[in-house]
């Protein structure tokens, strides 16, 4: 299987989830690749498609959503797609505003695998959540082998 998870990352939370990612896969033909640096002819004949976010704002990053309109219509047909995105720990306290912005607005993964599905790819998993404990990081303990978890059914 030939699969590629692409990440955008500005702290490297999201890039270390990526990583997590694609060791979990155990494909020697998975490539792990910032966002930016993906080259047209890496999306050809691929199996997997995996993409993550850190959540700005309430949606993908400048470079994922970049990313994604690039993407030709059509050009995931066939091809698995997944999405995770990185986000900030949501508890007792959290401002109560920032709770009803998270219910309306949600996090970057979800509308990125609409994005993927409406460029044909087919979603095999549930966009996932990866918690970090402040904007910046790091982790919450345990995030990476949950990544490493989660792809396991692709296998």
């Amino acid at each position: 299987m030939k699969a590629l998870v692409v990440f955008d990352s500005y702290f490297g939370n999201t890039e270390k989830i990526a990583r997590a990612i694609g060791t979990g896969l155990g494909l020697s033909d998975a490539d792990v690749i910032k966002v930016g640096e993906v080259q047209a002819g890496q999306i050809t004949g691929l199996d997997l498609l995996i993409v993550g976010s850190p959540t700005r704002a309430f949606q993908a990053s400048d470079g994922t959503k970049a990313f994604l309109k690039n993407l030709s219509s059509g050009s995931l047909k066939g091809v698995k797609v997944a999405t995770f995105d990185t986000r900030v720990v949501i508890n007792d306290k959290t401002p109560g505003i920032l709770k009803v912005l998270v219910k309306i607005f949600g996090y970057a993964a979800e509308p990125v695998a609409r994005k993927l599905v409406r460029k044909g790819g087919t979603q095999v998993l549930d966009p996932a959540g990866f918690l970090v404990l402040d904007s910046e990081g790091p982790l919450k303990e345990g995030e990476l082998q949950r990544a490493s978890e989660w792809v396991k059914p692709l296998k």
